[in-house]
C-alpha cells in the first residue's frame, strides 16, 4: 500500500504560486522599486521620452533625505501639471496599464508624478542669473548633463534664493524645456519648492529600453558643494584667525607691561 505523498493538483498550485507572486510584486513596489515612465522631454538627455527608471522607495524608510545632484519622483506640490495634456487612452491599454501599475511594472496613469534633478536641499542658497551658471552656497556647478545648447538660468532667471528647510529646489537637466523650480518661483513666488514629504524616491537606473540601460549617480560637481565652499573662503578664514591670534598677542603684552 503507498503513503500519500500530499502533493497538491497542479490547479490549486497554479493560484498559489500567482498568489504569491502578486503579493511579493505588490509588496516590492510599495516598499522597495517602483517602475516610472519619462512622459516628456525636461530631463533629457539624461532621460528620454519613453523611458522606463526604476525609484528606490526603501532607502527614505530609513530616514534617509534627497541629497543635491539626484534624480527624484516626487508627487505633484501644486498643480505644476495643470497645464500638462491628458493622456488619451482606450479601454484595452487604460486596463492593462492599471494591471500592471498594481504590480509595478508601470505607473498608474492617475498618478501626479514629476521627475527632475535636486540642486539644492533645504538651508542652501540657489543663484541663477540670466548668462551665468548655477551657484550652490556660493559655488559655481559645472553641469555637463545639461541638454546640448540650454543654457543653466537663462530663460527663467530667478536671481538668489534661499531653499527653506524641508523644502527642495529642482530643476530639469533641459532647462529651456523644464517647468521646474524656477518657472513656478517666477510665476507664483514661493511656490517653486518642493516638499520633501512629496518624494516617492530616487531614481537610480533607466531599466527600459534595454539599448538605454544606464545608472543614474550623482554628478561629480555635487560632491560636497558645502566642502568647496569651505575651500573657497579658506583664506578669508585663515586671515581672520590670524588677526584674532595678533590681536591677543598684543593685549598679553599690554597687560604683562
Amino acid at each position: 500500500m503507498r503513503a500519500r505523498t500530499g502533493r497538491r493538483p497542479a490547479w490549486v498550485e497554479w493560484p498559489l504560486l500567482v498568489g504569491v507572486a502578486l503579493v511579493l510584486a505588490l509588496g516590492i513596489k510599495t516598499f522597495f522599486v517602483q517602475a516610472f515612465s519619462i512622459p516628456s522631454g525636461s530631463m533629457q538627455n539624461t532621460l528620454q521620452v519613453g523611458d522606463r527608471v526604476l525609484v528606490d522607495k526603501l532607502t527614505p524608510w530609513f530616514g534617509s533625505k534627497p541629497e543635491r545632484g539626484e534624480v527624484v519622483v516626487f508627487h505633484d506640490p501644486g498643480d505644476w501639471l495643470k497645464d500638462q495634456p491628458a493622456q488619451q487612452q482606450n479601454a484595452v491599454v487604460r486596463r492593462t496599464q492599471q494591471a500592471l501599475s498594481f504590480i509595478g511594472v508601470m505607473p498608474s496613469a492617475d498618478e501626479k508624478d514629476l521627475i527632475k534633478r535636486v540642486i539644492a536641499v533645504g538651508g542652501d542658497t540657489v543663484e541663477c542669473n540670466a548668462g551665468g551658471p548655477v551657484k550652490v552656497n556660493g559655488v559655481a556647478l559645472d553641469e555637463p548633463y545639461i541638454y546640448p545648447g540650454a543654457t543653466p538660468c537663462g530663460d527663467d532667471p530667478v536671481g538668489t534664493v534661499k531653499v527653506p528647510q524641508g523644502m527642495l529646489w529642482v530643476m530639469g537637466d533641459h532647462r529651456n524645456g523644464s517647468q521646474d523650480s524656477r518657472y513656478h518661483q517666477l510665476q507664483h513666488a514661493g511656490d517653486g519648492f518642493v516638499p520633501v514629504k512629496n518624494v516617492v524616491g530616487r531614481a537610480f537606473v533607466v531599466a527600459w529600453p534595454v539599448t538605454r540601460w544606464a545608472t543614474l549617480p550623482v554628478p561629480g560637481t555635487f560632491q560636497g558643494p558645502d566642502a568647496l565652499a569651505a575651500v573657497a573662503t579658506a583664506p578669508m578664514a585663515y586671515w581672520v584667525r590670524r588677526r584674532w591670534a595678533d590681536r591677543q598677542k598684543r593685549a598679553d603684552h599690554a597687560q604683562v607691561g
